[in-house]
């Protein structure tokens, strides 16, 4: 049904082929093949659609898409869905575990069942409220306190608007890859503003149409304590200290 929606949602969208070729990065030719039948798109290209008409590549694929949209209006909420989750064997969602070195992959396979199916799962029991939960590994230090090899448990959000300004998240977008920033969006309704806790990187945008998942940051699970911070004066203070005790335990002899 790929090639029925897709002639349907260019059409609806008032996209010529060579417009949609333009935003997918791919050659017009290629949007005729596609929409005649005649060649099936990559799952990087399949999911780069979905976001060019803000639909989960289950809808762009689903066979009554037409008559779904006629129903709904042609208002949409520019969100993300989720398209793969696994269960224990008492049909609770599990945490999937994405490792760092997962990144790449979790890109073209998250919504692939047996791509999913192949990550670590774990659950957290002090995790209660209601929703999707994933985890991710992060990596450098734009993010400190919080160090490098962290892992991130976020809840799956599905409408980025609900998002208050300064909430930790995961992001995953075509651009950026997997990111863990503070996102900021009141100014702005067509980007993501990205802000890192660490004061030496800059904050940077996303297009809202890049954007494939949003994770808000619930927990994190670290093998690394935090040093105790000391200040100047309360390091001084401590050299002092430790200079009576010696004077004392010299005149004591």
């Amino acid at each position: 049904m790929l090639s029925t929606n897709l002639k349907y949602l260019r059409k609806q969208s008032n996209l010529t082929q060579v417009q949609l070729a333009e935003k997918l990065e791919i050659k017009r030719s290629l949007i005729g093949a596609y929409e005649e039948g005649r060649a099936e798109p990559k799952l990087a290209t399949l999911m780069k659609m979905a976001q060019v008409f803000k639909l989960s590549v289950d809808e762009l694929i689903n066979p009554d898409l037409p008559n779904l949209s006629k129903a709904a209006g042609t208002s949409r909420q520019p969100n993300v869905k989720v398209l793969s989750i696994t269960v224990d064997s008492q049909n609770r969602e599990n945490i999937e575990l994405v490792p760092y070195k997962a990144s790449a992959g979790y890109l073209n396979g998250y919504a692939d069942p047996e791509f999913m199916e192949e990550l670590p799962k774990f659950r957290l029991p002090m995790i209660q409220s209601p929703g999707t939960y994933r985890a991710f590994e992060i990596k450098g230090d734009s993010m400190l306190p919080i160090p490098s090899g962290t892992v991130i448990v976020g809840r799956y959000v599905e409408n980025w608007q609900e998002i208050k300004d300064g909430t930790p998240c995961i992001v995953v977008s075509l651009q950026e890859g997997i990111v863990f920033k503070r996102i900021y969006h009141q100014q702005k309704q067509t980007a993501l503003r990205l802000h890192s806790d660490n004061p030496i990187y800059e904050p940077y945008e996303v297009p809202l149409e890049d954007v494939v998942e949003l994770w808000e940051a619930k927990a994190y699970i670290s093998t690394s304590f935090p040093m105790a911070e000391i200040s100047l004066d309360k390091l001084t203070s401590l050299v002092l200290d430790l200079q009576q005790e010696v004077k004392k335990l010299k005149t004591s002899k």
